[in-house]
């Protein structure tokens, strides 16, 4: 059952009293009595890791929390021995396919969750795009791709997540050394969004990375751009849809959305066009529209409008040729959300899809 937003149902001296009570059942000396094999059928609480309770007390000082109810919430986490393997990449020579990418994203069940959703939140939708200048279809589509609206927030405990990435990131990831330093922050930051807030920090669940409600945000970026924007008094990205739509927004402008510029656009590759220089920058806009073309990729008229720079994206489609299109500044906002060009596609065009299921 999704976490209901940040209820206080616990007080700091609750969770307090609970997490001793945990942690008085888990001795050292109990801890050396166990076997490997059982060991590896329970979970072990970062109550008996020495380097996770001097981070917890380092973090208390830094944050200026206090110190028993950091190192009794860090206490509380346990490893969660899948976590570490869903974060490695897919084996070298898997092959990436738009195609099947895009039809886990763009179906039935998702498009009709997602014209109710625009339906009960049309209003909502438009102060959005009013006050932050991003379209609806735009947040529909990450709240569709992320979590199918709210329908599929995730199941682990976000401390629990957040504890194994910061202290067993696997090691032969192939940025470990930054990404085990990411999640540390993570951690951080969430705490101390507890502390502030007076959420209990067992009680939140999400993805096995830590994200989450409808938008699945990180710790650091609820932080920094989560919104009351139903006006309650508080920030539920569990339960409050407006809160949902609105922080999406938020976050996209923080990013520097340019409203009412187009996300991409379509191109044609002349058969001399030079690949290696287009595709160099990824999905970082690089190129006015006239260096574009001047490298071999045809544009409409609109595009050679377009008042930014523009990326070659490539959408692979395993062994069938890849498909193409100039992304602009608003194409590579969406991959800040998630750093790829097939979600930032899926993203579009399951908004687009609502939209047109809409009659808009």
């Amino acid at each position: 059952m999704p976490f209901p937003g940040p209820a206080r149902t616990l007080s700091r001296r609750s969770v307090t009293t609970l997490l001793i009570a945990a942690g008085a059942s888990w001795t050292s000396a109990e801890a050396k009595k166990r076997s490997k094999s059982a060991d590896a059928a329970e979970p072990s609480p970062y109550l008996l890791r020495d380097d996770a309770m001097r981070w917890a007390d380092e973090v208390a000082e830094r944050r200026g929390l206090d110190v028993q109810w950091t190192r009794q919430a860090v206490g509380q986490a346990v490893f969660l021995r899948q976590v570490p393997r869903l974060m490695l990449p897919p084996a070298r020579g898997t092959a990436k396919n738009w195609r099947i990418y895009r039809s886990r994203f763009i179906d039935a069940t998702r498009i009709g969750a997602g014209v109710r959703f625009w339906q009960r939140n049309r209003d909502t939708l438009a102060r959005a795009q009013a006050e932050y200048g991003v379209p609806p279809e735009i947040i529909v589509g990450i709240i569709g791709v992320e979590t199918i609206y709210g329908q599929n927030m995730g199941s682990f405990r976000v401390i629990d997540a957040l504890a194994t990435l910061t202290f067993d990131f696997p090691p032969e990831h192939p940025r470990a050394a930054e990404r085990q330093a990411y999640f540390n922050g993570e951690l951080e930051q969430f705490l101390s969004l507890c502390a502030r807030t007076d959420m209990a920090p067992t009680q939140p669940l999400g993805s096995y990375a830590g994200a989450m409600g409808m938008p699945q945000f990180m710790p650091s970026s609820w932080v920094k751009y989560a919104v009351d924007f139903d006006g309650d008094g508080q920030i539920d990205l569990w339960q409050s849809e407006a809160d949902a739509i609105g922080s999406v927004a938020n976050y996209f402008k923080g990013y520097g959305w340019q409203p009412g510029m187009p996300t991409h656009y379509p191109v044609r590759l002349a058969p001399e066009a030079d690949m290696s220089t287009l595709l160099a920058p990824d999905i970082l806009p690089s190129f006015t529209p006239q260096r574009f073309m001047d490298l071999g990729a045809v544009l409409g008229a609109d595009a050679q409008a377009n008042a930014g720079p523009l990326a070659l994206i490539e959408l692979q489609n395993g062994g069938a040729e890849p498909s193409y299109v100039a992304g602009t500044q608003n194409f590579y906002v969406i991959t800040r959300y998630n750093w790829s060009s097939y979600y930032a596609m899926a993203v579009i065009e399951l908004g687009q899809a609502v939209a047109m299921a809409m009659g808009r």
